[in-house]
This record gives structure tokens, C-alpha cells and sequence, in this order.
């Protein structure tokens, strides 16, 4: 693959992950209002099997399309629809993906929006150094705009001081099972159909969803249909696009680039809140400011100009 494919794909990888931020920050309103009539189980599995729903077809039709092409020196595992490695990495996806949005509702019940934003994020420290056990390199520069996201989303999220609680403590959690799957998909979409890997990790997320809902809560009809539109927004758009979006970028991104990207859920979910009328505060302005430098830095061949100009003054 040439220098400028390969930057190219890199740019639509990008591209795909801030739609997918995008949506996540626009659509944490209607996970909020959804959360007050139904519980974090029945919410959750409700919203996989609706994004079950949503991906089987499309992976079908996908899947269909390419089946010419799979005879023709396809990795093994897409030579069927299903397969062990598929059941594999769907299963450990989707049980972290899972556990992290569970842990994440009952954190933000404990210590507020703001902080919860902030310190779910943390996954963005999380990711370089899980892949530092697994010998994955990190350039100098990454760190720099992990450092400077980091102190941007702290401005951008904690309006308020206060010592560490046990929902601070379940939202540390959350960020490193965030950083759990994102590596998971790492490992994983390098052989496997993207879509297919999404599709199988939200059936997972349903079926253990499925299991607490009817072992913790009440079920109730009722509010599951008043709480519709919040279920259909997040496990239309939340999970079964923007999630997708995720699994289908990552193949064509350093997974520390692609944490920083998605760090920007937080950024434009404070946009959309000053669109419905919550003005932002200078700190919250200069959060945002910060993160996206550290967007931009990750985004920019920055070490191949220093390389470039110190050669040239050799």
C-alpha cells in the first residue's frame, strides 16, 4: 500500500470516528431521559437487540456482495458468515462494551455529568499503556496530545471539586473496560468483517443485558414504550452506527489515535448543550480548545517534519 492510500484511508478512518463521537455526545440526552424511566439493564438490552436488528441486514447484504471476491485469497475466517474467531472476538467485545456502559450509568447516578464525563475519558491514558504490554509502539507526539486531551477534557468536564467516591471509582472502571474493547476491536477487525464484529458483540451485550434485567429489575411495559424514542436513538444511532462506525475505522487507525478521536463525545456533547441553551463556561470553552488541538497534533505528520528539517540541517 502506497504512502498516500494509506494516509487516505487513515483520513476516512478519522473521518467515521468523529461522526461516531459525534453521535455519542448528541445522543447522551436521550440516554439521560431513558435512564429515568427504565433501569440500566432493561435500558441496555433493549437497545442492543434493537441494534441486532438494525445490523443483521446489512451485514447480510454486505456479506452477499463480497462472496465473489472471498474465493479469491480471502482471510479464512470470512470465507463463512459465522466462525469460532467471529464468536470469539464478538463475545469479548461485547462483554466489555457491555460491562463498561452498565458501570458507566451507575457512576454517573453517583457522581454527576461532569465529572463522569471527564472521568470516562481516561481511556485515552488507558489505551497506550495496555498496548505497551502487548509491545505496541507509541510515537513521542501521541503522548504529547494524550497529556494535552487529558488536561482539556478535565477543564471541559469537572466544573465542580470534590473528593473520590465510589461512582468516581466505578467510572475509573468504565474508562479502563472502554479501553478494554477498543483494543479488543484492534485485535480482532485486522481478519474479521467489521460490521459482522459489531453485530455479534451487541448480541452478546443483549444477551447478558437480558440476564440482569430479569434477575435486578422490574420490567415494565408500559415505561418501556414511554422511554421509545430514547431506545430507538441510542440503539439505532448510538449503537448500532456510531459503534459500528468504531469497529469499522479501527482498521485503518493506531488504537491510540482512535481513543483520542473518540474522546470528542464528551466535546460535542457540551456543543449540543450550548445549542439547547447551556452556556458554556470559559473553562468548558478552553477544555474543548485543548481537546481539539490534541485532535489535530495526532492527525498531522509532525514527527516526519522535525525528521525532515533536522536531516536538512545535516
Amino acid at each position: 500500500m502506497s504512502v498516500n492510500n494509506k494516509r487516505s484511508k487513515s483520513l476516512v478512518a478519522s473521518m467515521l470516528l468523529m461522526l461516531a463521537a459525534f453521535i455519542w455526545g448528541t445522543a447522551f440526552v436521550a440516554q439521560s431521559k431513558g435512564l429515568e424511566q427504565i433501569g440500566n439493564f432493561t435500558f441496555l438490552a433493549f437497545r442492543s437487540y434493537l441494534a441486532v436488528v438494525v445490523l443483521t441486514p446489512v451485514s447480510l447484504f454486505i456479506y452477499k456482495n463480497n462472496k465473489k471476491k472471498i474465493g479469491d485469497g480471502a482471510h479464512g475466517e470470512n470465507k463463512t458468515f459465522f466462525s469460532k474467531r467471529l464468536f470469539i472476538g464478538g463475545l469479548l467485545c461485547g462483554a466489555s462494551v457491555c460491562l463498561a456502559s452498565l458501570v458507566q450509568q451507575y457512576g454517573i447516578i453517583l457522581s454527576g455529568v461532569g465529572k463522569s464525563g471527564f472521568l470516562t475519558t481516561l481511556y485515552i491514558l488507558m489505551v497506550p499503556l495496555i498496548g505497551l504490554i502487548f509491545r505496541k509502539k507509541v510515537k513521542p507526539i501521541l503522548w504529547v496530545c494524550i497529556v494535552i486531551a487529558t488536561v482539556g477534557m478535565y477543564f471541559l468536564c469537572v466544573t465542580q471539586a470534590g473528593g473520590i467516591n465510589i461512582g468516581d471509582v466505578l467510572l475509573i472502571l468504565c474508562a479502563f473496560l472502554f479501553a478494554v474493547q477498543i483494543m479488543f476491536v484492534d485485535h480482532f477487525v485486522a481478519t474479521l468483517d467489521g460490521v459482522r464484529l459489531s453485530l455479534v458483540q451487541f448480541a452478546v451485550s443483549a444477551v447478558i443485558s437480558t440476564v440482569g434485567m430479569f434477575a435486578f429489575e422490574e420490567v415494565d411495559p408500559v415505561a418501556i414504550g414511554d422511554a421509545w424514542f430514547s431506545i430507538f436513538y441510542a440503539g439505532v444511532l448510538s449503537s448500532g452506527v456510531a459503534f459500528t462506525l468504531q469497529v469499522v475505522a479501527q482498521k485503518n487507525l493506531n488504537p491510540t489515535v482512535a481513543s483520542l478521536l473518540m474522546s470528542l463525545e464528551s466535546v460535542f456533547a457540551a456543543l449540543a448543550g450550548a445549542f439547547f441553551g447551556e452556556r458554556l463556561s470559559r473553562n468548558e470553552i478552553f477544555g474543548c480548545v485543548l481537546v481539539f488541538i490534541a485532535i489535530i497534533l495526532a492527525q498531522l505528520p509532525v514527527e516526519d517534519f522535525f525528521k525532515a528539517m533536522f536531516r536538512k540541517k545535516r
